[in-house]
């Protein structure tokens, strides 16, 4: 008969699974926008939920030590370069593996190998430490009985999701992915990183002083975080399924264009923003995509999409952007404190009481009047 703590984390921790093994099967199924991102998210939810199903069998008394145990391997090294290529293939949408991207996955097949012959050291253990090898004693008290597998994978996935972030800091990238992609994988690599870095230093804590001070080498983070720990991974399955799949049809603007035509499109927007900041069209309120074009002597279906693909904008959202952000630069100077909002805002280019005070709703988050009252 379970006790109501472990019946309770067998709940929680199948919640996460169950996610994960739904969630990952519709992503992999996916045809649609995003087929290779959808496939790579459907992956990892598959391990995180294959990981999960494991701790729930041992629950329940399978693994321990039967014949279950050879076959229920820990695959956790492979998470990290996952979200590496997971965020890879919205960045590049036509992205294939090659060769080279192969070696990312060394420690993974590490990991399966050294499970595999540390498992088997059952087969020939006799209840004393002469019946097995050198290597085989120790590579059991050091993948068994300390916290090894779980160390090296919150160093993966640290590494890993770091390099990712690093990628996206690249502007030319930065580019390539919409605003609302954009977001979601600042917060899927942020929250593995920021969990697995909290794991981690558990681990340290636990392996330096805890273990030291008892003078013991048994895991001792297994009899105080170990639960907690999974509790947290079938928290990032649940939300990474869910999340997953609302995202699972984003349309990435640049996958339709060459590297060319971005790299043009990027010098049209280069040259939009330094001629609004020097000329200020955007005060015209009579402004029109097809005049702005033609002041900056390019095709409008070019400036067009430019906007659309680089700025992530429609042509009336940027003006009014830059008009809100003329019109907050109108109220700090004092001597417009005696003008009235409204004829400020004719000034920065608005052209009705209406526009103006959807602009400023939109862009600000707040009302015109808390606007003027926060000068």
């Amino acid at each position: 008969m379970m006790d109501t703590t472990t019946t309770l984390i067998i709940i929680l921790l199948s919640i996460g699974c169950v996610q994960g093994v739904i969630y990952g099967g519709i992503l992999l199924k996916s045809t649609k926008e995003n087929a290779q991102a959808n496939r790579l998210l459907a992956t990892i939810l598959f391990f995180l939920s294959y990981r999960l199903l494991v701790q729930i069998l041992r629950l329940f008394g399978l693994g321990r030590y039967d014949i279950w145990y050879y076959f229920m391997l820990d695959f956790s090294w492979i998470h990290g370069p996952l979200l590496y290529f997971y965020l890879k293939s919205h960045i590049a949408p036509n992205f294939k593996f090659q060769k080279k991207d192969l070696l990312h996955f060394i420690p993974f097949v590490v990991q399966i190998g050294f499970s595999i012959f540390v498992r088997l050291q059952n087969l020939y253990w006799e209840g004393s430490r002469e019946s097995l090898s050198w290597l085989g004693y120790w590579g059991y008290v050091v993948w068994m009985n300390l916290s090894t597998i779980y160390f090296v994978a919150s160093i993966l996935i640290i590494i890993y999701t770091t390099k990712a972030q690093r990628l996206m800091k690249s502007t030319d990238l930065k580019a390539a992915i919409s605003s609302g992609n954009m977001d979601w994988l600042k917060r899927v690599l942020m929250a593995f990183k920021v969990y697995f870095s909290l794991v981690l230093g558990i681990l340290l804590v636990d392996f330096i002083f805890i273990n030291n001070a008892r003078f013991t080498s048994y895991f001792y983070f297994t009899q105080f975080y170990y639960y907690p720990f999974f509790i947290g991974i079938a928290g990032l399955t649940y939300w990474l399924g869910l999340e997953g799949y609302k995202r699972k049809d984003f349309k990435n603007l640049k996958a339709r264009i060459s590297n060319e035509e971005l790299a043009q499109l990027t010098l049209i927007e280069k040259e939009l923003e330094l001629t609004m900041k020097k000329n200020k069209w955007f005060k015209d309120p009579e402004l029109t995509l097809s005049v702005l074009a033609s002041k900056m002597n390019i095709k409008p279906y070019l400036l067009t999409k430019c906007l659309n693909t680089v700025k992530q904008k429609k042509f009336a959202d940027y003006i009014n952007q830059l008009r809100v952000e003329e019109l907050q630069l109108l109220l700090q100077r004092p001597e417009n404190s005696k003008y009235t909002l409204l004829s400020l805002a004719y000034e920065a280019g608005f052209n009705s009481k209406s526009s103006f005070n959807r602009a400023v709703k939109k862009h600000l988050g707040i009302s015109p009047s808390e606007l003027k009252t926060s000068f």
